[in-house]
């Protein structure tokens, strides 16, 4: 019997909900987001994020089943993503997906955001098992093996920055409009590596550290504009993408030759950028592995990822009283 999951997510500032079938068919999907609101603070608003998701949740819900020509009667369950994010926003779909499983008396399954983001690629390919995951947001730098579904190792992640906060905090000292990241990737294309800027030195772990590299950056530009010198942005950003994601490529280069997998995933919002996408295929094709990165409508913050990882965790029954709550931390 087919699966049909209605999914909500409202992590950070996208409202969104889903309905998926059989952890891989996206029926539905709807997407409201609040870039536009924020983008005039510089960044995201916890207490305005919420309160729109408290404005936009019940549209998006009516928008998402009509779209799909289905009821609610007809969800097998209903998930919801409850962690990590911010709290206000977080609370927004929890206490929805708790009102609409009580109402109509369907099992209620929570959700971890990061391991959200992974099950994307189940989507549009099929993941296999063993595998390394990359996650790579503006939180989260974490590279795992997952020997199946939801069994996970942490082989390492970030002892400060993630690497996409990094770039958000790279872009504002840029002068780029928010969202950082995607700006930065697009000012790089046009540059040079023409800036020395310092690799990220660490032991022989899995684990990253960005806040170096994210200082050495605002060090350079302050001390160029005291000197009343040009920075060449373009070649800067050029720069320090270059060794943001050399980092990442040498530690999964070590996983691949320690582990012997020959399977990677990339998750989270920095999976959209480009260069990433490129340099990551290169390294892929070097050791006969394959590749698997979400299309971009799944790389950043939606609900079909979410009613994607929610399947494997009906398959086996694992459901989620009403004393579900929010966190703003958590790991896989």
């Amino acid at each position: 019997m087919d699966v049909f999951i209605l999914a909500i997510e409202s992590s950070c500032d996208e409202t969104s909900i889903a309905i998926v079938k059989n952890g891989k068919e996206v029926i539905s999907l709807v997407i409201a987001s609040q870039m536009d609101t924020h983008a005039l603070y510089g960044g995201v608003v916890p207490e305005i994020a919420s309160r729109m998701h408290t404005e936009a949740i019940t549209m998006v819900l009516d928008e998402a089943l009509k779209k799909a020509n289905m009821t609610i009667d007809e969800m097998s369950a209903i998930a919801v993503t409850y962690k990590p994010g911010l709290t206000g926003s977080l609370m927004v779909g929890i206490e929805a997906a708790k009102t609409i499983a009580l109402m109509y008396d369907k099992p209620l399954i929570g959700v971890n955001h990061l391991i959200g983001h992974i099950y994307a690629n189940n989507i549009d390919d099929k993941m296999e098992f063993p595998m390394l995951a990359l996650i790579v947001s503006g939180g989260h730098t974490e590279l795992l093996v997952m020997e199946d579904d939801y069994k996970f190792l942490k082989l390492g992640e970030t002892l400060d920055d993630a690497i996409g906060e990094c770039f958000d905090k790279v872009a504002r000292v840029l002068g780029l409009k928010y969202p950082g990241g995607p700006n930065v990737e697009r000012l790089a294309k046009t540059g040079n590596c023409t800036y020395d800027l310092p690799q990220p030195v660490m032991d022989n772990t899995y684990n990253f550290s960005y806040s170096g590299l994210k200082s050495a950056v605002i060090n350079l530009v302050h001390n160029s504009k005291q000197r009343g010198e040009e920075i060449r942005k373009c070649d800067l950003a050029c720069s320090f993408q270059s060794v943001a994601i050399d980092e990442l490529k040498r530690k999964v280069e070590k996983a691949f030759l320690e582990t012997g997998i020959k399977r990677l995933v990339i998750a989270g919002g920095v999976s959209a950028n480009g260069y990433l996408k490129e340099e990551m295929q290169k390294l892929c094709d070097k050791y006969d592995a394959k590749l698997l990165i979400p299309k971009l409508l799944y790389c950043t913050d939606n609900a079909a990822m979410i009613g994607a990882a929610a399947y494997p965790l009906y398959l086996k029954g694992e459901f989620s009283d009403f004393s579900l709550n929010a966190s703003s931390v958590g790991d896989i």
